[in-house]
């Protein structure tokens, strides 16, 4: 259990794209049974979503928790042939572990679990350790994580603060650590004209006029100018399709997709307000459809992101940047609980064909993680 690299190449073996299981929540609940750890496999279904596999692992009595969150998840390999490996294969060569999941995020959960080992095999500990693992977070992210919590909390289970092994280095091992992310709402609009021949302006409204107008305006937004803590929140158009193949012919209605990435001086019903506002000026027959992933969130330095940031110094000898930057994770729902901190590899090849992690990295982490349960627990005895 000590061997991260061992236990994430049999991680990156199952074959886990979501919502597939693959068999890792079985692997990861017998290796920590091992470890003593009481194991809940918790499976949720329904919501117009697919079923999941989760689990959630305790160990120990003591009423402050280090929690791990991760997810064995992974995306879609795409062309299988374009790997210089098998993706679902875990082939070490040259230093480097290869496979899908090998940044994101399978490595993070191999570390966590070996630095638990490591870390019991000196002796007890004052406090009590857990792990929520799901199979749902690349894609719906509606029977994880958030399923599990309201699990937890109907059952009393209580997490003092939290740890995600989102990949979240940029340049160099353990540069950055995430300690809030921005909120990420999508829109689906679409504008109703008439349909009609192009000869006859008279006889047609075409929509993609007025969503051509909407988009601009919508472009030009200048939505705020970020502050200390998050960037400036960016809004893109993301798709434009009309299902129009013939030339002669206005269509009846054009569509739009738009994702917004906002910080913390949005909320999501706020931007539904504006998006909506600027699509009233243009028309008046419009439909506007939302979906909030996350809100955004922040962690403020103090107590637990010092913590964290001193692991890694400890191991690496330099002191990790905070970020709110990238994308969405699981720690959008546990910023609800407690104190979240984002903390992984480097983020360079995560989705790609060929994604991989330097064995040196691996070990690193895995003492990062052993610092951060070591300085929890001296902390809270």
């Amino acid at each position: 259990m000590s061997d991260p690299i061992k236990l994430a190449q049999e991680l990156i073996r199952c074959k886990s794209v979501t919502p597939e299981d693959g068999g890792a929540i079985e692997l990861l609940s017998s290796h920590l049974t091992s470890l003593g750890f009481f194991c809940q496999k918790l499976d949720f279904s329904g919501d117009d979503s697919y079923p999941v596999k989760n689990l959630y692992a305790s160990w120990g009595q003591g009423k402050a928790n280090l929690c791990f969150a991760g997810h064995t998840d992974v995306v879609p390999v795409g062309d299988s042939a374009a790997w210089r490996f098998d993706p679902f294969g875990g082939v070490i060569q040259g230093g480097i572990l290869y496979g899908r999941g090998a940044v994101d995020m399978k490595t993070a959960i191999a570390c966590f679990i070996a630095a638990c080992a490591r870390v019991l095999a000196r002796g007890s500990l004052p406090i009590s350790l857990s792990l929520l693992i799901t199979g749902d977070e690349e894609a719906d992210a509606v029977n994880g994580t958030q399923k599990v919590l309201q699990w937890m909390q109907k059952h009393n289970k209580k997490i003092t603060a939290c740890i995600v092994g989102e990949p979240t280095c940029n340049q160099h091992f353990c540069d950055t650590i995430k300690n809030g992310r921005r909120g990420s709402i999508n829109f689906k609009l679409s504008v109703r004209g008439k349909q009609g021949h192009v000869a006859y302006p008279e006889n047609f409204a075409n929509p993609i006029t007025q969503l051509n107008r909407i988009l601009f305006d919508l472009n030009e937004l200048e939505l705020d100018a970020g502050n200390s803590d998050f960037p400036p929140s960016n809004l893109e158009v993301t798709s434009i399709d009309v299902g129009n193949n013939a030339t002669n012919i206005v269509p009846a209605i054009a569509h739009a997709n738009i994702n917004i990435r906002f910080n913390n001086t949005h909320y999501a019903s706020s931007l539904e307000q504006l998006v909506n506002g600027v699509c009233a000026r243009h028309s008046s027959a419009y439909e506007l459809n939302a979906r909030c992933s996350g809100e955004a969130f922040l962690t403020p330095p103090g107590q637990f992101t010092n913590l964290v940031a001193e692991s890694v110094e400890a191991v690496t000898g330099q002191r990790p940047a905070l970020s709110t930057a990238g994308g969405i994770s699981d720690a959008r729902f546990i910023r609800e609980f407690c104190p979240v901190v984002e903390v992984g590899v480097l983020n360079t090849t995560a989705h790609q064909v060929d994604e991989h992690v330097s064995l040196e990295h691996i070990e690193q982490l895995t003492k990062v993680y052993e610092e951060v349960i070591t300085r929890f627990a001296a902390a809270n005895s």
